[in-house]
């Protein structure tokens, strides 16, 4: 199980769990060289996982391989399974440094529908592409044909989990301490210099300012990626007056559903998190959106031009009070409805895709869909 980096690894935890308790399967982990990888070995070592070097793991011979990304899969001595890592391919391919941007329709996509994350010296590396959305065959078929004979529609995980997770709102509020009036307000951020945390500096003062408490609670979620670049000494350095003040920081290993779940409002940037708070009710206010890069074929793209976007000028309040007032229910349920055309499906798909790998059958009961655990905050400064 190559696990490039913790959002990686959290994806494949979804899937692993359709296979423990096979007593003729045994697992193995292995983390690749990525620029992110910082946090995957104490993440794996808190599973209780084995985990090979890496230069062990491309000399061993495996049945089976899952990933979640790119780097390096080609030196696997194993059958590859290729997945997402997050939801509706939202951002096309990064330009090359001193190229211009082109046209938006002339750019891949990143992640399994473009050729750059699936073939390897002309060659289709995985054994098979699982794809959250029937829609993704006709992406693939533009952008990588010869991949297409590999590919399989079946669901997405996450989409599921968050699904069966939202009869559980009271206690995921319980457990991080909130009181029923309370308004939880989750603030998302993806990484990068497009991403909120890039202009937190000018978002935080408004957090604390203008949401006061007892009305509001504020929850503060930072992609792990910030976190594996920077250390999370640095990261809990910069938010420690945050969390004096009482804004609530989600822990890197913390199951970010549960919170998306628990909030009352999500104030997110262009990322998966935002566009699965599409399926939770909660009204949204979009914070950055890097339109130029944007896959104009992703549900992101109608999740952006559907949520109110940020002002400056206008208090969060006032903000929030209105992006509950116009909030988009039709077109939410209709762009939730792009993450996946194989709802409540993910799990008994996938697993018959492992099997049918493996060369052996399944196990003679129904893959259940859990519930995600409840998160907590980080401890105050």
């Amino acid at each position: 199980m190559p696990v490039h980096t913790e959002v990686y690894g959290r994806r494949l935890r979804d899937l692993v769990s359709l296979l423990e308790s096979d007593l003729r399967i045994e697992l193995a982990w292995t983390v690749p060289p990525h620029a992110f990888n910082g946090g995957v070995a104490e993440y794996l070592s808190a599973l209780g996982a084995t985990v090979l070097p890496w230069p062990e793991a491309v000399n061993t011979e495996f049945d089976l391989a899952l990933a979640a990304g790119s780097k390096g899969m080609e030196q696997l001595k194993a059958p590859l399974l290729r997945v997402s890592h997050g939801a509706g391919h939202m951002s096309l391919a990064r330009v090359a440094p001193g190229l211009p941007p082109g046209d938006r329709n002339d750019r891949e996509p990143g992640g399994i529908t473009g050729r750059a994350y699936l073939t390897w010296e002309g060659a289709v590396v995985p054994r098979a592409i699982a794809l959250p959305h029937r829609d993704d065959l006709g992406a693939l078929a533009r952008w990588c044909p010869e991949a297409l004979p590999v590919a399989k529609v079946v669901g997405d995980s996450t989409y599921d989990r968050i699904a069966a997770s939202l009869p559980f709102r009271a206690r995921y509020r319980e457990a991080l301490e909130l009181d029923a009036d309370e308004h939880l307000v989750l603030v998302t951020s993806t990484w990068g210099r497009r991403s909120s945390f890039n202009r937190l500096d000018a978002l935080l003062p408004r957090l604390l300012s203008e949401l006061p408490r007892p009305r509001y609670r504020v929850a503060l979620l930072v992609h792990p990626n910030v976190w594996s670049l920077h250390g999370p000494f640095q990261v809990r350095g910069w938010l420690a007056d945050c969390r004096r003040a009482g804004i609530m920081v989600l822990p890197p290993a913390a199951d970010w559903r549960a919170a998306l779940v628990a909030a009352d409002s999500v104030i997110g940037d262009y990322s998966s998190t935002t566009l699965y708070a599409t399926m939770t009710g909660a009204p949204i206010l979009l914070a950055r959106y890097p339109q130029h890069d944007a896959n104009p074929a992703s549900p992101g793209v109608d999740m952006a031009l559907a949520a109110p976007a940020l002002s400056p000028t206008r208090s969060l309040a006032e903000q929030l009070a209105y992006a509950a007032e116009v909030y988009p229910r039709r077109e939410f349920t209709r762009i939730a409805r792009r993450i996946t055309s194989e709802p409540g499906r993910f799990n008994s798909n996938i697993r018959r895709l492992m099997y049918r790998i493996l060369g052996i059958g399944e196990p003679a009961y129904a893959p259940a869909t859990e519930p995600v655990e409840p998160v907590r905050p980080e401890p105050p400064a």
